[in-house]
């Protein structure tokens, strides 16, 4: 069996924690790197950390080069930049669009990404307009397998307090049997979910470009 050195960005977060652990789990992954900005108390035999600094390409790049498949999760708020948008476009778009040219750049035939549901470079809001921007720009580097996960409210307990989340995933689990047709996709999902869906499209490794909603995670998902 082919050893494959998988990286994840943005490991700490909700969707990207399951993420590590997935891969640690997985007997396919020989190596797991964390590429962090800084260090993080999590500890396996498998487990490398790269520390990065993630404005500086050439530092990304570096930690990308030699890996085989690459998740990125990585995402911010608007309470952790205190409402600049620049910062928040810094993390939100810069780092998941220089990572996908690094992988270009370095050989790396797979990259997932976690985008948000109702994505659209159009949209008057700035959140679904920047991943729209985002999944435009990486769609663009001819990357071997390029996967977009475009997940609705997530549920899963995060290690930071959110009031919105709090509050809203008791009401969209109420709502979400009533979510199909057009407006499935908006259905809420466990972030170990898409977690495991990131994991089992990899797995899959299609050509070309792919987006998957609540439906085709739930596919990735599903026991056959």
């Amino acid at each position: 069996m082919a050893q494959i050195t998988a990286a994840v960005i943005g490991s700490t977060g909700l969707i990207g924690s399951h993420i590590t652990d997935l891969l640690i789990a997985d007997n396919r992954y020989q190596t797991v790197r964390l590429i962090v900005r800084k260090p993080v108390t999590l500890s396996h035999p498998k487990l490398e950390m790269k520390l990065v600094n993630f404005e500086d390409y050439e530092s990304l790049k570096l930690a990308i080069d030699g890996c085989d498949v690459i998740f990125c999760a990585v995402g911010t708020t608007q309470k952790k930049v205190a409402g600049d948008k620049l910062i928040y476009r810094k993390v939100d778009y810069d780092i998941p669009v220089n990572a996908a040219r690094a992988c270009l750049e370095t050989g790396v035939e797979q990259y997932l990404l976690v985008s948000s549901v109702g994505a659209d470079k159009n949209s008057k809001n700035f959140y679904l307009r920047l991943k729209g921007e985002v999944e435009e720009a990486v769609q663009k580097f001819p990357i071997s397998s390029i996967s977009i996960f475009r997940p609705s409210m997530l549920l899963g307990n995060r290690k930071e307090f959110r009031l919105g989340e709090r509050i809203g995933q008791p009401i969209t689990k109420l709502l979400s049997p009533l979510l199909s047709g057009k407006w499935e996709k908006y259905k809420p999902i466990e972030a170990s979910d898409v977690a495991a869906g990131m994991i089992g499209a990899a797995k899959k490794n299609e050509r070309g470009f792919h987006i998957y909603e609540y439906k085709e995670m739930e596919k990735l998902n599903r026991k056959e």
